[in-house]
């Protein structure tokens, strides 16, 4: 047999092999503490999961949806004016997506072509990149640096590559970094964009995980950001949608036809009742996503605090449900940190290489388990940290 060279671009996903190294570990009897893979634990409020339960009995409910609902892209548009005072147009400004993962695997396929070129921050989470991979495109990393509180510097990416790139990707609030863009980065970033022809995609899925009255905003909100291209949102994170697979993507209505003209020909649309349930869930009070965002700050606040008095200093995120971290002193790269941790405390992060070069130096936390849960891992990566001493093993082929 023989398979496609775009193929050769791509390993074994790094969350398969954080599981497959879980599995071992479990293996031999011992509890692990799962941190690495941001699956939220904080399921969809009741009344949402009452709308799918009710909706899924309805036999009329299992024919092919084929295309969005209209009170679903009304409710999604609904949603972008109380919350950040931008008009959507429902007919063709917005279209549903299987959550951002499949939205960001497939929108490349209609904006690029074989060897051209797409911006992708660095680190980044890798769909980012394996998404412009598969539709053949070029990768250039825009770094993400501490030392510019992880904002991308758009006046540092040389002109030539600017003026050859079709296309590229931002996100704030960030995964991995947790950064929050200022106002007047987005305002550069249209001015870039519309410079250099570039169309943009700001992916939001963090919207509402916001800290500590710091602030994020739409891309959409800003002039001219239509003009340059769209947002995707998702329910993942902000109603607890994750497994059900539902988001968003708005703005230019060009870009937004020729998404919608894709996913006619690979899909026939979401379940009826997970539309229903989605519905339900943004006409929810917003008291429900105060009380999300502070099951996440208390996790923080704990996770944080505990491995501080561990002797592991990490700034607290402003924004998103991830912990990004430096890699203690003395204890080798990310990879090799990862597995230490693992041995020696039955805790499982992510690797800050998996999310491209600028995140060696760094491993990432989910924030997904119980404030319980947090206290153990602060408790257990004590004793490692203590000791100082990196485990001798195989590093992970990432």
């Amino acid at each position: 047999m023989k398979f496609s060279k775009r193929m050769e671009n791509f390993g074994e996903g790094i969350f398969s092999k954080l599981a497959a190294m879980k599995r071992e570990k479990i293996s031999t009897g011992t509890e692990v503490i799962d941190l690495s893979v941001g699956a939220p634990n904080i399921p969809p409020p009741a009344h949402v999961m009452q709308v799918l339960a009710e909706e899924a009995l309805k036999p009329e409910n299992y024919v092919y949806a084929l295309t969005d609902t209209r009170e679903l892209l009304n409710e999604a548009s609904d949603w972008y004016r109380r919350r950040y005072g931008v008009e959507i147009d429902p007919a063709s400004e917005v279209c549903s997506l299987y959550g951002s993962q499949e939205g960001l695997s497939h929108i490349a396929l209609t904006l690029i072509d074989d060897g051209d070129l797409t911006l992708v921050p660095d680190p980044c989470y890798p769909i980012f990149a394996d998404g412009a991979k598969l539709a053949g495109s070029k990768i250039y990393f825009m770094p993400q640096l501490r030392e510019h509180d992880y904002i991308i510097q758009l006046d540092k990416i040389p002109a030539d590559v600017a003026a050859r790139a079709k296309f590229m990707i931002v996100s704030y609030p960030n995964n991995p970094t947790t950064a929050i863009a200022p106002a007047d980065f987005y305002e550069r970033l249209i001015y870039f964009a519309k410079k250099n022809d570039i169309i943009v995609l700001h992916d939001n899925a963090y919207s509402e995980l916001i800290f500590d009255g710091s602030r994020g905003f739409s891309f959409l909100s800003f002039d001219g950001a239509k003009d340059v291209g769209v947002e995707f949102n998702s329910l993942s994170k902000t109603y607890g949608f994750a497994g059900a697979r539902v988001g968003f993507c708005l703005g230019n209505r060009e870009v937004v036809k020729h998404l919608k003209l894709l996913k006619s020909n690979i899909d026939y649309g979401i379940f009826l009742p997970i539309q229903k349930a989605a519905i339900a869930a943004l006409r929810s009070p917003k008291e429900i996503i105060d009380k999300t965002r502070a099951a996440y700050i208390e996790r923080r606040d704990v996770l944080i605090d505990g491995l501080s008095a561990a002797g592991w200093q990490i700034d607290k995120p402003k924004a998103t449900m991830f912990v990004w971290a430096p890699v203690p002193k003395n204890f080798g790269t990310s990879e090799e940190f990862v597995k230490t941790l693992l041995e020696k405390s039955n805790v499982m992060v992510t690797p800050g290489s998996a999310f491209g070069p600028s995140g060696e130096g760094f491993v990432r936390m989910a924030l997904v388990q119980t404030v319980d849960d947090m206290k153990k891992v602060a408790e257990q990566v004590k004793r490692t940290i203590s000791n100082s001493s990196v485990v001798n093993v195989k590093k992970l082929k990432i």
